[in-house]
């Protein structure tokens, strides 16, 4: 990744009309019709801008979406990538860059999860308050890194406490049940086995999944305000363990999303 990459792409979408955009937004799986309250959005596909990775998950559409939600510019992603589709993290995180670089000053990024904390149920939303990165990586971790920020970057508060707070008002405001935990990202695809669930329990994970992050440590890197939000599609409990069906997690998180727009577009409208 070289800065001369970042600028082709930011000025791509800037002569498509990308143009301030304030907050960027990175969709989850099944999480993906909160682009329908976009006013006069603007399309680019990730196959069309320079440099971007392409989505290779089915359920993944793999657009940059550019408009207004609440009076706000926003830009959004619709697909996002994994490290298990292949790419390095560098390429997972490119598209964060690409944000910052056309202007963002806020990042939220959502995602679909497995519950560890059994008190969680599925179809309710978790914010992430930390995480705990099981990737193996990280997207810090080439030569030329400090070229765009310094390289050993503080993690103490990985997420921006005044939109946590903001946002747990609104909850309570508009009556959402939103807990509140640890992310554990793994590098997937495969689900964890009954050992692995014990495992992510001791070590203090609330939710597991295969994202969010390397975005957040990027956010972090450009020191960009982020907050992140996980839908628990299921629960993952080693002694009564189901099988995992994908088409249930999608449809669970698309029942869901409509608390979790509610969320977003009243912090949008608050910031």
């Amino acid at each position: 990744m070289t800065k001369k990459q970042l600028d082709e792409s930011a000025d791509y979408l800037k002569q498509k009309g990308f143009i301030k955009p304030e907050i960027g937004i990175v969709l989850g799986t099944g999480l993906g019709k909160l682009v329908e309250e976009i006013e006069d959005p603007l399309v680019a596909h990730y196959n069309h801008i320079p440099f971007f990775p392409l989505a290779t998950v089915e359920f993944h559409s793999g657009k940059l979406i550019f408009g207004t939600i609440e009076g706000k510019k926003v830009v959004v992603m619709q697909g996002r990538f994994h490290f298990y589709e292949g790419y390095d993290l560098q390429d997972v995180t490119y598209p964060i860059r690409v944000m910052h670089q056309l202007g963002i000053k806020k990042l939220f990024v959502s995602n679909a999860a497995g519950a560890i904390n059994l008190d969680f149920k599925k179809g309710e939303i978790m914010l992430i308050a930390d995480h705990i990165n099981l990737q193996g990586s990280s997207p810090l971790a080439f030569r030329n890194v400090a070229e765009f920020g310094e390289r050993f970057v503080d993690m103490g508060e990985p997420y921006d406490n005044s939109m946590l707070d903001k946002i747990t008002k609104i909850a309570l405001r508009e009556n959402i049940s939103l807990k509140r935990g640890v992310y554990a990202a793994v590098i997937g695809p495969q689900l964890e086995t009954k050992a692995e669930y014990r495992m992510l329990k001791i070590i203090g994970a609330d939710a597991v999944g295969m994202s969010t992050v390397p975005e957040v440590i990027v956010a972090n890197h450009l020191q960009l305000p982020v907050l992140a939000v996980s839908v628990i599609t299921d629960e993952c409990n080693p002694d009564d363990l189901q099988p995992v069906d994908i088409q249930e997690i999608i449809e669970i998180a698309g029942r869901t999303q409509p608390k979790m727009i509610r969320l977003f577009k009243e912090l949008i409208k608050e910031l």
